[in-house]
């Protein structure tokens, strides 16, 4: 089961998000056909997507992440709910690079670093918060503490990490956000860069462990309390009636070059990969509704 655990540490000056996400990341493998790479930075990208959706506070409020650097892979796009459930989906799901000379996956070479990591929250209101900062390795955990400390002025670290196995199926995954709070003592922010440096790999722990465990090993000697933990999974909203409204806003001209052309209309949900086929006398009766 795919969780997150929220919690804080006892003198209340941090507080940190974890989740263990195999299930999601397989979830998006299989719809997708990622290759390694592509499961590695879809992976990652889906976690942190739901760490920070798990923290939106509003009814039916959403998040986007959006990682452009200009690499083979494309656009990496996630988007999450306000309880955690995300979905996504890359450009390129089939690129397949070289390991890097550690063995690992080059995830920060199939990204690039020439672009931005964008972070939308949509709250309802009249328009979403966008925040923006440039990239600076497109290995995701390391952008994205860039852009908390950069765009939202809050100090953060991010661990995240994907453990391929060698049937290409998800072995673990998952990752941390912790943040301090204001007034924070130089003491606590060297206890917890302390833990980190000495936890090693998130993967490593994931294997065998829990989210729990991550908690424990970056805030080790600081008695966090848990706040929340809460079970997320990969979920796509789309619907044919949610088609259909979009179809509807498209405009009356080019419904009706559909219409004209004879043909079905297929349109494909990029983050499910399903399918909604529409016949011309469908969209007659929706250009019919337009009118």
């Amino acid at each position: 089961m795919d969780e997150i655990i929220r919690a804080v540490t006892a003198d209340g000056y941090a507080k940190i998000s974890a989740i263990s996400g195999r299930s999601i990341v397989e979830s998006a493998r299989k719809i997708h056909g990622l290759s390694p790479v592509a499961s590695a930075a879809l992976g990652r990208t889906l976690c942190a997507c739901s760490m920070l959706g798990d923290l939106l506070k509003e009814k039916d409020a959403t998040v986007t992440l959006r990682i452009n650097g200009g690499g083979p892979i494309g656009n990496v796009i996630a988007v999450s709910d306000n309880s955690g459930n995300v979905r996504g989906y890359v450009q390129n799901p089939h690129i397949d690079l070289p390991l890097k000379q550690n063995g690992k996956l080059d995830v920060g070479g199939a990204v690039g670093v020439n672009g931005t990591l964008t972070v939308s929250r949509d709250l309802g209101l009249k328009e979403p918060y966008i925040g923006s900062t440039a990239l600076v390795s497109g290995e995701i955990a390391e952008d994205l503490t860039y852009y908390f400390v950069e765009s939202e002025q809050v100090g953060t670290a991010c661990g995240l990490g994907v453990l391929v196995d060698t049937d290409l199926s998800i072995r673990c995954a998952g990752g941390f956000i912790v943040s301090l709070l204001p007034g924070a003592p130089v003491s606590l922010i060297d206890t917890i860069e302390g833990n980190i440096a000495k936890m090693g790999q998130v993967t490593d722990i994931l294997q065998n462990g829990t989210a729990e465990d991550l908690i424990d090993h970056v805030l080790s000697g600081l008695e966090p309390e848990t706040l929340s933990c809460k079970s997320v999974e990969y979920r796509c909203y789309c619907s044919r009636e949610r088609i259909l409204r979009a179809l509807k806003s498209i405009g009356s001209e080019a419904l009706g070059e559909i219409a004209e052309s004879g043909e079905n209309a297929e349109i494909n949900c990029h983050f499910c990969n399903k399918t909604y086929i529409f016949t011309p006398d469908e969209i007659r009766n929706i250009l019919a509704q337009t009118e």
